[in-house]
């Protein structure tokens, strides 16, 4: 019976190119070990800074209220995904939610009025400024 042998080079290569190989394969497991906790400790899409970024990006000149962005934000998103229609989802934040597709989105999501009126609330203080979309009561 023949005994098979496995090398990562040769057998009939000298003992230094030998050496040199295993080396090699050392350091490129030391450098994994080092980058991987590195890499995932980078922040990722961080959803606290995402939504504070998008709260500068729609140029809202009020408070930063994490919670009411939150819960502004996500009228927007369950009318978007009423409509699956991206211009929506865009108009509907406009002007720092302060727009008529905001209104329109309370509307169509049966938004009852003692929300709406939190809602209004919520506007003033995140956007800086008195609401001025439609506030009529969904009937």
């Amino acid at each position: 019976m023949v005994a098979i042998q496995f090398y990562a080079v040769p057998p009939n290569e000298p003992k230094q190119q030998r050496k040199m190989c295993s080396r090699n394969i050392k350091i490129s497991v030391v450098l994994f070990l080092v980058l991987i906790p590195l890499i995932t400790a980078l922040p990722h899409n961080n959803h606290n800074l995402s939504k504070r970024s998008n709260f500068f990006d729609l140029e809202c000149k009020g408070i930063f209220n994490k919670t009411m962005f939150f819960r502004l934000d996500r009228i927007c998103e369950d009318c978007y995904q009423l409509f699956r229609e991206t211009s929506i989802h865009r108009l509907c934040k406009k002007n720092c939610f302060d727009s008529k597709w905001f209104g329109e989105c309370l509307k169509v999501l049966l938004i009852p009025s003692e929300e709406i009126s939190k809602l209004q609330h919520f506007i003033k203080v995140i956007n800086g400024s008195p609401i001025s979309f439609p506030q009529s009561v969904p009937t």
